[in-house]
């Protein structure tokens, strides 16, 4: 994780973060101290870690932690009472925050920071993977409507279409979705002229 957002109404609790952050080189982007300052900073940048120290100055902090853990790659550490800690671990813990129980010592804190880190190294694997995936897909979808466009206006079967494409991607050097595109380009256009 390079950068973290607190948002917390209390000086002590600003302080304590802004050192554990420092000593595990983790850059504070903002301190805020409203939960709405917090929702219009989400929109304008990348956040890796966001710790909320409850209650804020105009909600208890649970909606900003789940709503951000629901939304965003953001790992999320939601600080509250130690008497309310199970209650609210309850509702959140399912949405992906990390609840942590007041009083706050280093020890548990950094504890909390490495699984926060490792969880998001995670989680930015899977969505690696998710975004690779994607575009295999759509990859399969152009290249079917390639394959398609041969098979309706060269009166060829989706065999000689398939291998068309692979022989043209070979011979150009290119990609088969740059070929399926070239070719959905020329007939789009040869369409267009008709």
């Amino acid at each position: 994780m390079e950068n973290a957002l607190i948002v917390s109404s209390t000086k002590k609790s600003i302080a304590f973060f802004t050192e554990m952050l420092a000593a595990a080189s983790i850059k504070p982007l903002a301190v805020l101290e409203s939960a709405d300052e917090a929702r219009r900073l989400f929109g304008e940048r990348d956040i890796d870690l966001v710790i909320v120290d409850s209650p804020l100055r105009d909600e208890s902090g649970e909606s900003l932690a789940r709503h951000v853990a629901s939304t965003d790659v953001a790992q999320v550490l939601f600080v509250v009472s130690g008497e309310h800690v199970d209650a609210v671990s309850a509702v959140c813990e399912n949405d992906g925050v990390l609840v942590l129980a007041r009083p706050l010592n280093k020890s548990v804190f950094w504890s909390a920071l490495k699984l926060a880190g490792a969880a998001q190294r995670r989680l930015m694997r899977i969505q690696a993977e998710n975004d690779k995936l994607k575009r295999q897909l759509e990859d399969i979808r152009i290249i079917h409507r390639a394959k398609c466009e041969l098979i309706f206006h060269h009166k060829i079967s989706e065999q000689q279409a398939h291998r068309l494409i692979e022989k043209r991607a070979m011979d150009v050097r290119s990609t088969r979705r740059a070929v399926a595109e070239e070719i959905l380009k020329n007939h789009e256009n040869a369409s267009a002229t008709k």
